[in-house]
């Protein structure tokens, strides 16, 4: 029987622990993290999507930023540490009382600039205005999925969803839908914001040079459960996503998200994930890295 897994009042409520999770946002906070080795020069992670939003166009001088969902406030820090000088708004919004205190702190420098907003972004985004540019970073798993759908029996809210958008699902397995992060996708198109987003994947895109990475890995799936402290989340299948943004008129772009991290693409690399050669701290941290980093993608919507 089909159900719908939420989140939400897990994080209206419940005490936040990010370290409870890999992030990739938190593994690159700063520019000394241990998983720094795996880059061929030490940046954080806002300052590295900061140089791939400068390279697409969607960063601008005088711009205003909305960040929904920005954990302990990380990407946030790097991003203005690197490119304040071109963002003059800040809007953090998030469900999360206490994550909100902790992005408060963490970009205390930039108060002036900054407004924390408590909301769902469902019940939110529709009233955005005056924004520039969105950034949904590893939060559309957080999102409503339907899970345990049958194909031959698909309740009329997956049903109304896959038809709008022609959706690929499967003929005779029971599967997942990502209801949630297609109606956010929706929600920013009718908006006209431009949106950078990324997540876990279920349809993964691993660049040519690190093919090495496909091992063991579904590259045609559909959304997964991860379980983690007190809640689930959901891989998302970007190709869903893509077709929403299509029909809703927008362009949409994406790929892996290593194209935006400069990790090194050398032969121990290789050799850490393909023989899993952990015998080492350094090993460890970099073959969990890359185990990790390898189902992201990104996405933007213009």
């Amino acid at each position: 029987m089909a159900e719908v897994n939420s989140t939400a009042q897990f994080h209206r409520s419940a005490p936040i622990d990010l370290m409870k999770e890999f992030t990739i946002c938190e593994s690159f906070a700063r520019i000394d993290s241990p998983y720094a080795v795996a880059l061929e020069r030490p940046r954080s992670y806002g300052a590295m999507v900061g140089d791939f939003l400068l390279r697409e166009g969607l960063l601008k001088k005088g711009a205003a930023v909305c960040e929904i969902g920005g954990g302990y406030g990380s990407l946030m820090q790097g991003l203005l540490s690197e490119y304040g000088h071109l963002i003059d708004r800040v809007y953090m919004l998030d469900l999360s009382k206490s994550l909100l205190k902790r992005q408060r702190k963490r970009l205390a420098p930039w108060s002036s600039k900054t407004t924390s907003i408590q909301a769902d972004a469902h019940e939110m985004i529709g009233a955005i205005s005056g924004i520039d540019l969105l950034i949904v970073n590893e939060v559309i798993g957080d999102l409503d999925t339907m899970t345990g759908i049958d194909p031959a029996d698909i309740p009329e809210e997956a049903a109304e969803v896959i038809r709008a958008y022609d959706l690929d699902i499967p003929s005779c397995e029971s599967f997942c839908l990502n209801v949630g992060a297609i109606r956010i996708v929706e929600a920013i198109c009718r908006r006209n914001i431009p949106a950078f987003l990324t997540e876990h994947s279920s349809d993964p895109i691993i660049p040519e040079d690190m093919r090495y990475l496909e091992r063991g890995l579904k590259l045609d799936s559909y959304p997964r459960e991860i379980r983690l402290f007190k809640h689930s989340e959901f891989t998302i299948r970007f190709s869903h996503l893509m077709r929403a943004a299509a029909a809703c008129g927008k362009t949409a772009r994406t790929g892996s998200l290593l194209d935006l991290l400069p990790i090194r693409r050398t032969g121990d690399m290789r050799m850490i994930f393909t023989s899993r050669a952990c015998s080492t701290e350094r090993q460890e941290i970099i073959f969990e890295l890359l185990d990790h980093i390898r189902e992201y993608r990104w996405l933007t919507i213009t």
